[in-house]
């Protein structure tokens, strides 16, 4: 949203010190990256069974760090405070610019009504079932809770990446406890595969479709463009290399927490069982409450979950307010200040609330469709960037460049191919 102010450059010094801004990012984009869909994940990424999974998490932080690594890198490479939309244009030219901002905005925002969706079916299921209150009409209720995340959003970009970061305390917390409740309920779980060594062919089919899975649960591209330019702003010329810092300390957060969360939860189920959830569409927190009849867990999935939803939310807000606003700059020669930003946050809101109210069912597909226009962004572009702006040629001859291109195409080819097969 670029309403902060600009900042001073730094000392060397200063440079050298780690920040309490630095921080504040650095939760922040864990806040964007670990939602709703962490609780989904043990289910997903166990079903497959030991050895697939064992695979993807010693694969997790690299594909997650070079892809994000890689995409901050292309942020910066432009002219200071462009956003991703004017890095694009500036580097490929108005019209691949046009056609990339509006891919962008539309592989974006449809997470952002998605959770819109999410958010108020789980209040509303919370009052009801957890509190025993009738809840508001639905209407209503999404409104509430819209206008509720738009007054933070109006508050600036500063203060989104506060609240998100100040939101992932307790859910860091809630996903560390729920592990440490399980360990004395550990009895082999999933470990009853690794006996099983699969065969080569079917080993690489499960791993090729959980890839997706894994990347996503980390991904946190939305933010990026915001967190690079506000980076450049405060570190000039040493922003790339104090970005890449926070990039692998919130990525090693991401992947030490929720790994600990997703082990404990498939050492405690099954194969069988694992599937047995994701045929009932069921979270793990929902499934584990009724496979021990615990009280406990019944209530706390819903406060998680709701903490979960709204942060992501307010991360996703801003790539897909940043991506309108370079449409309307492009297309309708808008000029940006506050006219325009209260036009996009009144349109975004007025959307949302709409979605949310009607409840569609189709959202999981149109979050799918999304999802190969997100990896080519992620993973390909800027790749393809580092070969054809001098900006970038630096980072070109790098074994990870090789890595990430590699993934990046494993992702959209198993992301087509599910949404073929569906």
């Amino acid at each position: 949203m670029n309403q902060q102010a600009t900042a001073a450059p730094l000392t060397p010094a200063a440079e050298a010190r780690w920040g309490r801004s630095d921080t504040t990012w650095m939760l922040g984009l864990f806040g964007t990256a670990i939602g709703a869909g962490t609780l989904f994940l043990p289910i997903n990424a166990g079903v497959g069974g030991f050895w697939p999974l064992l695979v993807l998490s010693l694969l997790a932080f690299p594909m997650t760090f070079f892809a994000h690594r890689g995409l901050t890198r292309f942020v910066l490479s432009g002219r200071d405070g462009a956003d991703i939309t004017g890095v694009v244009e500036e580097h490929f030219g108005k019209k691949a610019g046009t056609l990339i901002t509006l891919l962008y905005f539309f592989a974006i925002f449809p997470i952002l009504l998605i959770y819109s969706v999410a958010l108020t079916n789980t209040v509303g299921s919370f009052l009801e079932h957890q509190l025993h209150v009738t809840p508001l009409p639905r209407a209503a209720l999404a409104a509430l809770l819209i206008v509720g995340l738009m007054i933070v959003v109006r508050c600036g970009e500063a203060v989104i990446v506060k609240v998100m970061s100040v939101l992932v305390y307790p859910f860091i917390a809630a996903l560390v406890l729920l592990g440490l409740f399980l360990v004395p309920h550990w009895n082999g779980g999933i470990l009853s595969t690794a006996t099983e060594v699969p065969s080569a062919s079917a080993f690489l089919h499960t791993l090729w479709l959980a890839i997706p899975v894994m990347v996503f649960s980390f991904n946190h591209s939305p933010i990026i463009s915001a967190f690079a330019v506000d980076r450049q702003r405060a570190y000039g010329d040493q922003a790339e290399r104090r970005c890449s810092q926070i990039l692998s300390r919130a990525h090693a957060l991401m992947v030490i927490t929720v790994m600990f969360f997703v082990f404990s939860c498939v050492l405690v189920l099954s194969p069988a069982q694992l599937a047995e959830a994701k045929a009932q569409n069921l979270s793990i927190l929902s499934y584990l409450a009724n496979h021990f009849s615990n009280p406990t867990i019944a209530f706390a999935a819903p406060i998680i979950a709701v903490v979960a939803i709204a942060k992501s939310f307010l991360g996703h807000y801003i790539g897909a307010s940043e991506g309108l606003r370079g449409l309307l700059n492009k297309r309708a020669n808008s000029t940006p200040g506050k006219a325009q930003d209260r036009v996009v946050a009144v349109s975004m809101a007025v959307v949302c609330w709409a979605v949310a109210t009607l409840n569609p069912s189709i959202l999981g597909m149109i979050e799918t469709l999304g999802g190969p226009v997100i990896a080519a962004i992620l993973f390909l572009m800027p790749m393809y960037a580092i070969r054809r702006v001098p900006a970038l040629r630096r980072y070109a001859g790098q074994c990870s460049n090789l890595f990430v291109v590699v993934v990046g195409l494993v992702s959209i080819s198993a992301l087509v191919y599910s949404l073929v097969q569906a």
